[in-house]
């Protein structure tokens, strides 16, 4: 079954608040960004559930008619090599089943962000995810019953008849699995030890953020606040010194003193992960994690080597860092201030107009189809009490359109935000205008590629556009300090996970002293503490116990693998003009047609290479030339 088209921001947004630094005033810059002479419409700010259906009692039939249905999916169990007709009506009355429920579920997930306190609306998006769980138990048959079928048969009826011309590569991606595809009693036993195997995440989530003590401190200013995950990212980046110090030695000195207990749960997640990979006849548990999008595990290591080759970049980005905040050494707690601020708001329409501006290398088509859709009604703008924090796009219902939530507040990274959104949103809409709703779901793997893209041309345009020196910085320094998060961190990140799973595998175990060991080697290794670039004190190793991304399975390598192609694939279209850019787009059609490395490949995206990750280095060492060249100036 095909997983809902989720371009999952407010899970990925999260990664941006745990690794981008927070842009709070290290000097005052009076400055004004470009202004577009784009003229753009107002646009709505609230958007349209109609288009989903026209009102609750709607929903309510839809929902007890596709519930009513759902049950009568298992009929076609046991009948599948029948014929390729058979088979193409069963896997149509499917996923037409999974697409109208998936139309069920983004209207109470929408309706619920938007008014969290609203139970009826909470109750309703429960009652579409269990009817979700359930078309999945309901169906569980189908793997099974293909592998049994086997190749042969399978590869002659696709040839023979149309019927099953949009599933056809889902048929091929089941065979390929087939060795790890167990039997339906087995499957069914793991599908039923599902929610006993959770337990270890879903201990950490309660206890990280409701049970464990935080401390309150008190600022240079008088102020009192207390450190929990809010207090933390909000105050990490003050401009005192000795404030952020203190920030960061009471609130790691608390995962300090929990580390045994929060080992235990991520010892527990890394045995999860080891066990089915085991089960499943895998020989390692990143090898069962890329095998679900045929990930080969060359990018995996090509990732991690590259950026260990490169960690000079990041060296050089922390002096130059050390260079504007004006101090003797930089310790680990003077990575997140900002360096360089800019008073400026933006509207939304000056937001949207900036947007098309620096989207203009994409190409007419693109620009018109962003253009147009950006006028509808499918963004929830502004926050609202009760409404979901963060942003996202869901782009599930197929034959309706994207939604998008944002919680715009006039500031850079509002306009950052609505930019890297509408990438997602593109990207849905181009997939699903592309390909059979069975094809058009693309995978995490390329999620991030438009959206990145999206920021790297803004960005682009506005520091080329910049009115002043200091504005220049300002952009400069902002997609510097995104660099480091989203690259290197994210790279680090993945190094770690790596090294914990195969500790396990190895038939070690993970005490919280040798996760400090483990995870401090490598994080003084990346910011070049032996060098004398940043001192990493031992207080602040425990920083593993707060990366919720280490309880998914590897998943955190994407974020590095995304912006890599995002970064190669703009510099192409850029420098070559319109055959890049058609590669580019041809990505984003594509949705699931095909494994998401070989769809890059076939844009000429070699996501084993180490080229592509070069592509970010010698972006990062270019905008620290430009850095240089300007502080140069100013003496």
């Amino acid at each position: 079954m095909m997983k809902y088209n989720l371009a999952p921001c407010f899970v990925l947004c999260l990664a941006t608040v745990l690794t981008t630094p927070t842009l709070m005033a290290a000097e005052n810059a009076e400055t004004s960004a470009p202004s577009p002479t784009i003229k753009v419409e107002p646009t709505p700010t609230v958007w349209d559930l109609g288009d989903l259906y026209p009102d609750i009692a709607s929903w309510d039939a839809a929902h007890k008619e596709i519930s009513d249905h759902v049950a009568s999916l298992s009929e076609c169990k046991g009948k599948l090599n029948k014929s390729a007709e058979k088979l193409g009506e069963c896997l149509d009355d499917i996923t037409n089943t999974y697409k109208d429920l998936l139309r069920l579920y983004v209207y109470a997930f929408l309706a619920k962000d938007t008014d969290l306190g609203n139970s009826e609306f909470r109750e309703r998006s429960s009652v579409a995810q269990t009817l979700l769980t359930e078309l999945g138990e309901v169906t569980s048959y189908l793997n099974p019953e293909l592998i049994t079928i086997g190749e042969q048969q399978l590869t002659q009826f696709i040839a023979s008849s149309g019927a099953l011309k949009d599933h056809d590569f889902y048929i091929r991606n089941t065979l390929r699995q087939a060795k790890h595809i167990l039997s339906p009693e087995e499957e069914r036993i793991i599908a039923a030890a599902s929610d006993a195997l959770s337990t270890t995440a879903s201990v950490y989530e309660v206890l990280t953020n409701a049970e464990m003590p935080w401390p309150e401190v008190t600022l240079s200013t008088g102020e009192t606040i207390t450190l929990d995950a809010s207090g933390y990212t909000k105050s990490r980046a003050l401009e005192n010194r000795k404030d952020r110090q203190l920030v960061f030695s009471k609130f790691w000195e608390t995962y300090q003193n929990f580390r045994q207990t929060l080992a235990i749960t991520l010892e527990g997640q890394v045995k999860n992960d080891v066990l089915i990979a085991k089960l499943r006849g895998f020989d390692s548990s990143l090898e069962r994690a890329l095998s679900e999008d045929n990930i080969p595990q060359e990018v995996y290591r090509t990732l991690i080597n590259t950026v260990n080759n490169n960690l000079g970049s990041l060296h050089r980005l922390i002096s130059l860092r050390q260079r504007m905040l004006k101090i003797d050494e930089t310790h680990y707690y003077d990575i997140y201030p900002s360096v360089v601020s800019l008073d400026r708001e933006y509207s939304l329409e000056e937001t949207k107009a900036l947007t098309i501006s620096a989207l203009q290398p994409l190409g007419k088509d693109y620009i018109n189809t962003f253009s147009n859709a950006a006028n509808q009604n499918w963004m929830h703008v502004y926050p609202s009490p009760g409404k979901r924090s963060g942003a996202y796009v869901m782009g599930a219902a197929y034959n309706v359109h994207p939604y998008m939530l944002l919680n715009f507040d006039n500031s850079l990274e509002s306009v950052s935000t609505y930019a890297h959104e509408w990438g997602h949103a593109m990207h849905s809409l181009l997939a699903n205008q592309s390909q059979p709703f069975s094809k058009s779901e693309y995978a995490t793997f390329t999620a991030e590629i438009a959206s990145t893209a999206n920021e790297v041309l803004l960005f682009d345009y506005l520091r080329k556009n910049a009115e002043n020196d200091q504005e220049r910085l300002y952009y400069l320094f902002k997609e510097l300090s995104q660099l480091r998060g989203t690259f290197f961190r994210q790279a680090q990140f993945a190094e770690f996970e790596l090294a914990i799973h195969e500790e396990v595998e190895n038939g070690g175990a993970l005490s919280g002293d040798k996760l400090n060991v483990m995870y401090g080697d490598i994080l003084k290794r990346y910011y070049g503490h032996e060098q004398g670039v940043m001192n990493i004190d031992d207080l602040y190793t425990a920083e593993w116990a707060y990366i919720p991304h280490f309880y998914r399975n590897f998943y955190v390598y994407q974020y590095a693998t995304s912006i890599s192609a995002a970064y190669f694939l703009t510099d192409r279209i850029l420098k070559d003009g319109k055959a890049a850019q058609q590669q580019f787009l041809n990505i984003l059609r594509a949705g699931g047609s095909d494994y998401p490395y070989d769809i890059l490949l076939d844009a000429g995206v070699d996501m084993a290479s180490p080229e592509v990750y070069q592509a970010v280095i010698r972006r990062m060492d270019a905008l620290m030339d430009e850095v240089e060249d300007i502080l140069d100036k100013q003496g």
